[in-house]
């Protein structure tokens, strides 16, 4: 696997393999990687001849007092793990590179982003549109793959893509999870050994409200009750747990088995903030 820092010799190897009639997949990442990314890289090769990642830790999408200057960084492991899952080629630029000098431009997604981790985190997903307009024009690949554990950035980045015009399908990756239901995460190394043991709480009290909301509970006495729980636990504090519409993030206040929805949980533990969702399904 090659690796390369510019936008140029990213676009001179992605213009070679599509003049060779060859489909292009994009996995974007911000690195400390493990197999919910490897799982991307292996949905890209399943729709597409050659896999792109790449490797770029965002300074936009962090807010203040977030964690951009501790975020785990290890170049030489991610790309050993990428070259062994069969990815072609990293582009890993430099923060100059993706923000030269007089760099000036917003891109901005209303709406979907004023809820869930949008609320807690202003600016977040500002950031998160900035960077993955500019990825998605720099590849100019035929799919881009982005996981579904962050269920909100994956609606905003289809939405930017419509409203914007960018050709790049978006597919969505199934979570890949732990074996006590924890989403894979890059921050999960945040947890100590005894934060671990209860992190699985959160899935399991998502799980367990969604399923008591599909048999006609009482929506607002079940999130109350996975919030109880998710707090019993030990986690210090919770950012949301809701239930809403799959596509518009709208609030779901009465279930209705037709239209799709999902709970949301995000909840602190330690140094980890731990995002998790699912579908809730009749």
């Amino acid at each position: 696997m090659d690796i390369v820092r510019s936008v140029a010799d990213l676009r001179a190897r992605v213009r070679g393999w599509h003049a060779r009639g060859e489909r292009v997949a994009l996995t974007p990442t911000m690195g400390a990687l493990h197999d919910g990314h490897l799982s991307l890289v292996a949905l890209g090769q399943h729709n597409a001849d050659r896999v792109v990642a790449t490797i770029f830790v965002n300074p936009t999408q962090f807010g203040a007092n977030e964690d951009l200057d501790g975020y785990p960084r290890n170049e030489a492991r991610d790309a050993d793990l990428l070259s062994r899952g069969g990815c072609d080629l990293l582009f890993a630029p430099a923060v100059g590179e993706m923000y030269p000098p007089g760099f000036s431009t917003r891109v901005i997604v209303d709406g979907l982003t004023d809820v869930l981790c949008g609320a807690v985190r202003p600016g977040h997903f500002d950031g998160v549109a900035q960077v993955v307009t500019k990825l998605l024009n720099q590849a100019q690949a035929d799919v881009a793959i982005f996981g579904e554990k962050d269920w909100q950035q994956l609606a905003v980045i289809r939405r930017l893509t419509r409203d914007l015009d960018i050709p790049t399908e978006i597919l969505g990756a199934p979570i890949l999870r732990e074996p006590d239901g924890l989403a894979m995460s890059s921050r999960n190394r945040y947890l100590t050994a005894d934060e671990r043991a209860v992190a699985g709480t959160l899935n399991q009290a998502l799980r367990e409200a969604a399923q008591r909301i599909v048999a006609g509970q009482d929506i607002p006495s079940e999130l109350a009750a996975a919030r109880a729980a998710i707090l019993g636990a030990g986690f210090a504090s919770i950012d949301y747990v809701e239930l809403r519409e799959a596509d518009t993030l709208a609030e779901v206040v009465r279930f209705d088995p037709t239209v799709p929805t999902r709970i949301f949980g995000a909840a602190r533990l330690g140094r980890a903030r731990l995002i998790d969702n699912m579908p809730v399904e009749g």
